[in-house]
């Protein structure tokens, strides 16, 4: 049994995925400003399509398990965060330093949704198996690709950042799962 809370649960996985995002803002820069956001959310799709294939399959080819494709998707939700609030760029247009200042800025703002749902749900999401977590990245993906056709417009829906903020969070519910808990 761990026992650390949720805060500190929470902390130690985006502080994993965020020092993986700092590495690879090392190797690459931040070339992903030339993506526009319905780019961001295939990358996101791919990786949550990965996760469910993996999770029905039971097995798989390629060396990785499901835990890099969930951080790959708390990082690609920051990503589109940052996209939208900034839009695309044809250039690279931001050092590594404010990559990282707006990573962390859409973090908190991230984080703080979450703590606030996880006060009203009651943290429900610990009774949740891993596979309804990808299912549910995958039906805000759908929804964010929705919106995205009609050019961001709702009528009574939550917006794109939205629901890239649930996927950080479901995500982050991931990998804490796997992390700290087994699943019964």
């Amino acid at each position: 049994m761990c026992t650390m809370d949720t805060k500190e649960q929470f902390e130690q996985v985006i502080t994993t995925c965020r020092s993986l995002f700092e590495k690879k803002l090392k190797d690459y820069g931040a070339s992903w400003r030339i993506m526009r956001p319905q780019s961001v959310t295939d990358q996101i799709y791919i990786k949550a399509n990965r996760i469910r294939s993996l999770e029905i399959k039971g097995t798989n080819r390629i060396n990785e398990g499901i835990h890099p494709e969930f951080t790959a998707i708390v990082n690609y939700g920051v990503i589109g965060l940052i996209q939208l609030h900034l839009g695309f760029s044809s250039v690279i247009d931001i050092d590594n330093k404010e990559a990282l200042d707006l990573y962390d800025k859409f973090m908190i703002e991230t984080k703080e949704l979450m703590y606030a749902k996880n006060h009203d749900y009651d943290e429900a999401w610990r009774n949740m198996q891993i596979s309804s977590y990808t299912d549910m990245i995958l039906m805000k993906i759908y929804r964010t690709k929705q919106i995205e056709a009609n050019e961001g417009k709702t009528i009574v829906s939550e917006g794109v950042d939205a629901n890239y903020m649930d996927m950080i969070n479901y995500s982050l519910f991931a990998l804490i799962k796997l992390e700290y808990e087994t699943e019964v």
